[in-house]
């Protein structure tokens, strides 16, 4: 009975003597890396990929093949900082490091996730006007409610379920690349061969993919998610209090972080695709959301293109708004040091799922406010850039301390992808801080 129970123990996080197909066996693996790459591509990503494939065509597309690796690595290292601490980012700031770091961090992830709920509720309102017509304001409180009911009420096992049942809805926009005229050659040339324009706003554009692809509320939810696991799990420990785990946890959060992300990058890249052989190619290049980037599509690439590209946006934010609103009662919640967690029963966690609602209330209240959307978009992506780089400083430092993570510090090719992803966001930071400053 021991050393099954040692068994079971080291082998929690792998699909060793689990299901026996590979698709079962992939399916386990896959969790909070997949959804977290999934919901990267929300109305509001959208809209950013829409407007430079439009704008620049295909010679913006490898900036995706760029932020790959550094998405990849830094997610992992959320993942990891989750999976070895058995604590989330906020919990581990309120534990090692200033309480005035914490709180301004937390602040800033909650002011930009709000204004992103509020942001991607009206882009999946416009697409759904845009496809079957009504009022739009009705659309953005029924997926209001749906998103805040299924966070709140739905069992945390069944709902990750449905999170994973959601990415298929990203398939959309590889049908758009299908049933458009792409000129593959070309395509492959500015996906590969990286190319410049001296212009300002191909740079403004380059830092907008920077910050919507490395997303501080991104970090919240895989690290909280993974402690999301453990709790799920009952083998499962965190890492510094049962290291014989280490190997199977370490490898699972590689697989399903790379994985999740290759498949994020690559719906990116077919809305970009799609963007740059239509509306680029048509000379439509003032796209400013992703409802208008639906809409052009129409008398452009065919009615079919446009009611795939549509559908797309609602079901990519019916992913990502549970992910927003999610990691903001994660990090306000462990701020707190409130019960945390969609395992736990509405009643045994009212602050946390109260955080939920009452995120997602204020960001639809932002569509019946004043607030030009387009300019609310941008300043989330302000602040989300802003916010990013101080984050992943601390853990990057978080990650080499030997109290946090015990025997788990990070190093080597880790270590250095997250550092030069840390620096690249830091000057793509303070480019997009210039442009909101300036005003250009």
């Amino acid at each position: 009975m021991k050393s099954s129970k040692a068994a079971n123990e080291v082998n929690s996080d792998s699909s060793v003597g689990g299901p026996k197909s590979f698709k079962q066996k992939l399916l386990r693996v896959l969790g909070p890396g997949l959804i977290t790459g999934a919901s990267d591509d929300d109305p509001s990503g959208i809209a950013t990929y829409s407007q430079a494939g439009a704008q620049f065509g295909f010679s913006i597309t490898w900036t995706l093949l760029f932020t790959y690796p550094l998405m990849s690595a830094i997610q992992e290292i959320s993942g990891r900082i989750g999976r070895i601490t058995g604590k989330g980012i906020a919990a581990n700031l309120r534990q090692h490091y200033p309480n005035w770091l914490l709180q301004s961090i937390v602040g800033l992830v909650l002011i930009a996730n709000v204004i992103n709920i509020g942001a991607d509720l009206g882009a999946m309102g416009d697409a759904t006007t845009l496809l079957i017509g009504g009022p739009r304001v009705v659309y953005i409180v029924a997926f209001a409610v749906l998103c805040a009911v299924l966070q709140v009420f739905i069992a945390y096992s069944n709902y990750v379920s449905v999170l994973k049942w959601l990415t298929i809805s990203l398939f959309a926009y590889f049908g758009t690349v299908l049933v458009v005229n792409v000129p593959w050659v070309q395509a492959a040339r500015g996906f590969l061969i990286p190319t410049f324009d001296n212009r300002f706003e191909f740079w403004t554009t380059v830092v907008a993919i920077f910050g919507t692809t490395i997303s501080p509320y991104l970090f919240f939810w895989q690290a909280s998610e993974e402690v999301e696991e453990i709790e799920a799990v009952k083998a499962r420990r965190p890492l510094i209090k049962s290291p014989k785990q280490g190997p199977d946890a370490l490898t699972r959060i590689r697989l399903d972080t790379y994985i999740g992300m290759a498949f994020s990058n690559l719906i990116s890249l077919a809305i970009m695709v799609t963007a740059a052989a239509t509306l680029h190619a048509a000379g439509k290049t003032d796209i400013q959301t992703s409802s208008q980037a639906a809409e052009a599509l129409k008398p452009i690439a065919g009615e079919f293109a446009f009611a795939i590209f549509a559908l797309g946006i609602i079901g990519t934010g019916l992913l990502a708004i549970p992910v927003l609103a999610g990691s903001a009662a994660y990090a306000l919640g462990e701020t707190r040091q409130w019960p945390t967690g969609l395992a736990k029963k509405p009643l045994k966690a009212k602050a946390f799922y109260g955080t939920i609602v009452i995120a997602t209330l204020v960001g639809t209240g932002i569509n019946f406010s004043s607030l030009d959307p387009i300019k609310a978009l941008f300043w989330s992506a302000v602040v989300n850039g802003v916010v990013a780089t101080p984050v992943m400083i601390v853990m990057m430092l978080m990650t080499a301390n030997e109290k946090v993570m015990g025997r788990f510090e990070i190093h080597g090719y880790l270590k250095a992808m997250g550092w030069i992803a840390t620096a690249v966001m830091a000057a793509a930071s303070a480019v997009m801080f210039v442009s909101a400053v300036s005003g250009r």
